[in-house]
């Protein structure tokens, strides 16, 4: 910090790990899965574009590279103009390094910002082979690089129990996190997420204390396209003010599910959720609560006092929201970098933090860059070097 306060390290919890050229190519075998297995094709006019199950993942190129592109409004168009930082994790540390950054959390891209790529693959063994050879390749080619990256892994969507078995196959591989798409019943014919059946899911997450992470932006059903006749800047600007506001459809779910209620040792993680429509919806859900009567079935809490012990929402450009956090509280707000991303910070991640927390505390500041996501995640400063 350059006004004499101490320098506070920074953690940033959403940062996005490019899936290579080779991933799932090296990982799958071709005899078994030919064409199926997730891979890069060309396109008649020369560019690329990801296949999965014979389906194009919805991306703007072949990776979402914005943050480090010339024009933030674009993404390469073949691999070979893929900057390294993306999916080079020595790369990623320089990144990192110039940004202020001491560690990352990692979400995918190719799969899904929440898995719901990979949900989507109907043959169960297949869906398998993908999730587990992501999950390998997270930690053979970036946890292994350095400890400053935070693993997260996913999981099949076509079986609680198949997701069970590779939560704790993963955990014990050494992620640290969840990554589950908050509406699976539009991806493939499965049970609701409220049922009991998704009972043992949350158990896992709960007692191996690794948190639950809902990305936004994973399901369509909650957002809108862009117009077709908006330009690109103005089609990126759309996307990036909605899509953290799909966030409010999973957010409300679980405060109403009692989910967090059967478990309540069990964290949730709204990643890219942003801040400013926190205190408003927990405001409504507690006026919905008391004038509803929802109180008199059973809820021992407010919606807010259950968020406070279980949820956290994470912000990078916000300002006013850090201000008057409300009733969203200190404890569970989580910062991020958004890396690479066209919304990110980078590279200047410290003159935002400068901007946003302009008049908040030491202890506070240190809450949200540091403290809530150190435990939440499990990291030990004197570790990562």
């Amino acid at each position: 910090m350059n006004d004499g306060k101490e320098k506070i390290g920074m953690i940033s919890v959403d940062d996005h790990a490019q899936e290579p050229a080779n991933l799932w190519t090296d990982r799958l075998s071709k005899n078994r899965w030919g064409e199926r297995i997730p891979h890069i094709e060309r396109r008649p006019d020369g560019t690329e574009r990801w296949l999965v199950d014979d389906r194009a993942p919805e991306l703007g190129g072949v990776a979402s590279a914005a943050a480090l592109m010339d024009d933030r409004n674009t993404e390469p168009q073949r691999w070979t103009e893929v900057p390294r930082a993306v999916y080079d994790p020595t790369e990623r540390l320089k990144a990192m390094d110039a940004d202020g950054i001491d560690c990352s959390v990692l979400y995918p891209t190719i799969s899904g910002v929440g898995g719901e790529v990979l949900g989507r693959i109907a043959d169960p063994k297949l869906e398998l082979a993908c999730v587990r050879a992501y999950n390998d390749w997270l930690i053979d080619e970036w946890a292994s690089a350095s400890a400053r990256f935070i693993p997260q892994c996913l999981v099949p969507l076509s079986s609680v129990h198949a997701a069970v078995k590779e939560i704790e196959r993963a955990v014990r591989r050494g992620h640290r996190g969840v990554i589950l798409p908050g509406i699976p019943m539009e991806l493939r014919d499965v049970p609701h997420i409220n049922g009991p059946e998704y009972d043992p899911l949350w158990a896992a997450c709960q007692d191996l204390a690794v948190p639950i992470c809902f990305h936004a932006g994973a399901s369509a059903a909650t957002q809108l396209k862009p117009y077709a006749g908006f330009s690109p800047a103005v089609a990126s600007a759309f996307a990036a003010l909605t899509r953290p506001a799909s966030t409010i459809f999973v957010l409300v779910n679980f405060l109403l599910s009692r989910i967090l209620f059967r478990f309540p040792e069990l964290k949730v993680v709204f990643s890219e959720s942003a801040l400013g429509w926190g205190s408003y919806l927990l405001e409504y859900a507690d006026y919905q609560f008391a004038n509803d009567r929802i109180h008199l079935e059973g809820y021992p809490l407010k919606p807010s006092e259950l968020f406070r012990r279980q949820c956290f929402v994470t912000g990078w450009y916000d300002r006013a929201s850090l201000q008057e956090p409300g009733l969203v509280g200190i404890d569970n707000i989580l910062w991020c970098a958004n890396f690479p991303l066209a919304t990110s910070t980078w590279p200047d991640s410290r003159k935002f933090v400068e901007r946003s927390f302009a008049g908040l505390s030491d202890s506070a500041r240190r809450k949200i860059l540091w403290d809530n996501a150190a435990a939440l995640y499990k990291i030990d400063a004197k570790k990562i070097g």
